[in-house]
């Protein structure tokens, strides 16, 4: 059996930084922090941050103190003032490819531009995204849905940065068709295309995709996707445990990919368990 790992596979710069920064802030603040919401969409690491003093803040109260971190995928700018008035010292790991979406969205939506976004409405860099679009933003997720929006005068398009890079292509090649007018940006983050692209270069090679990471991670489910558009089966699993064993059973080459916030050594593990299936 062959096993190839994805030289994209794991950290992403973005997530490496929050990370980072939540380990640094508990440092900074007594051995406890709080992070609003998931710092990142992995719950092996966010346990892993959880024993280290990182806790997760759901709802804001009327008076808080202390440090409470921005989680990766960013928030709306209501979220951080409402943290602010509250008290909290606000400590921010929004990914830096997320604050320049938010920026063009916000400084659109100030000339009267309407923001379409391509992207998933309940993932919270999306969430986050439209508030910037000062009520003007819209989420479409398939063609079909663009289509339906009305005619905007003046109307922007971007992406969630970790959106399909095809399903995008499709996007700005129909709005450049038919609403010539709008403008389009490419918000996709490089990481995110890199890793795609590179599932599509391993497939003609593969017999069968181990796709590590977050179930609630949206980069980690785009792999998936991307790896079955490509006519090959994939394995989406959380940790080695989920993986059984039959099923790379036979299959002469296995190309293992991971998401953004998928750890080395989660992926090390998988990897032990493909090359020795009795084990654990």
């Amino acid at each position: 059996m062959n096993i190839r790992v994805a030289k994209t596979a794991g950290f992403c710069m973005g997530v490496r930084r929050a990370v980072d920064l939540a380990l640094e802030t508990v440092e900074k603040h007594g051995g406890t922090a709080r992070s609003f919401g998931p710092l990142i969409h992995n719950s092996q690491v966010l346990e892993f941050l959880k024993e280290r003093g990182v806790r997760v803040l759901d709802d804001i109260p009327k008076k808080g103190s202390g440090a409470v971190i921005i989680r990766a995928h960013g928030v709306p700018p209501q979220t951080r003032e409402r943290l602010s008035r509250a008290g909290f010292n606000i400590v921010d790991a929004t990914c830096p490819r997320v604050i320049k979406v938010q920026t063009i969205i916000e400084t659109h939506a100030a000339r009267g531009h309407a923001a379409i976004i391509a992207g998933d409405r309940d993932h919270p860099e999306v969430s986050g995204l439209l508030g910037y679009s000062d009520g003007q933003g819209h989420v479409i997720d398939s063609l079909e849905s663009v289509k339906s929006l009305p005619v905007f005068e003046k109307a922007i398009i971007v992406a969630q940065t970790t959106q399909n890079i095809e399903f995008y292509d499709q996007i700005k090649k129909w709005a450049a068709g038919r609403r010539p007018h709008y403008k389009i940006f490419d918000t996709i983050c490089h990481s995110t295309a890199r890793r795609q692209n590179e599932v599509r270069d391993m497939a003609r090679r593969a017999d069968i995709f181990v796709v590590v990471g977050g179930k609630n991670s949206g980069n980690t489910r785009r792999l998936a996707e991307v790896a079955r558009e490509s006519g090959k089966p994939a394995r989406h699993i959380e940790t080695e445990a989920e993986l059984d064993p039959s099923a790379v059973e036979g299959r002469r080459n296995v190309c293992v990919t991971a998401g953004a916030s998928t750890p080395d050594w989660i992926i090390e593990r998988v990897v032990k368990k493909i090359e020795s299936p009795g084990r654990g």
